[in-house]
């Protein structure tokens, strides 16, 4: 038993190291960058959105920080919104461990012909096989008979020879 607790806790602390890196992970995509863009860059993409016209004076609509994961944009005040990628903790699948254990290698086509070779022929003649099974039982039984009657004329004829 004591194996087995062991075992438990392994895996719960495994667990518990995945879901802390998970939980680090989540919070680098959440917090927003260190590396913002100055304002000079940021006046330089109003103008761009507003069609160069002068900028608003109103600063409640900033434009959104955008964040890069997969995709490194050519342009250069983009190119600073690209985040790092995520480090996952290694994962051990316990399926790839296990070893594989070879296969017999058989010829597909010695599986291509029935076992028996006459198992279609006994089908489909089974049913003049159970005619003729009754005829003959039928003419067995008849030569028995008559085989019986011969034997008790031939007796019949010693007794009166005798008398």
């Amino acid at each position: 038993m004591g194996g087995e607790e062991e075992a438990i806790d392994q895996a719960s602390a495994a667990r518990r190291e995945r879901l802390r890196a998970l939980r680090a992970a989540k919070e680098l995509l959440s917090t927003p960058d260190s590396d913002q863009p100055s304002d000079a860059s940021k006046q330089d993409r109003k103008n761009i959105t507003n069609g160069g016209e002068e900028p608003e004076e109103n600063n409640n609509d900033k434009l959104p920080n955008m964040k890069f994961r997969n995709y490194l944009p050519h342009d250069k005040q983009l190119q600073e919104g690209k985040l790092a990628p995520v480090a996952l903790p290694k994962f051990e699948d316990p399926v790839v461990v296990a070893p594989i254990e070879p296969q017999k290698a058989e010829d597909p086509f010695l599986n291509i012909a029935p076992k028996k070779p006459n198992w279609d022929l006994k089908r489909d003649v089974q049913k003049k096989l159970d005619k003729l099974e009754k005829r003959t039982q039928k003419a067995l039984y008849e030569l028995a008979l008559e085989q019986q009657r011969e034997k008790e004329a031939s007796e019949a004829e010693d007794v009166m020879v005798e008398s």
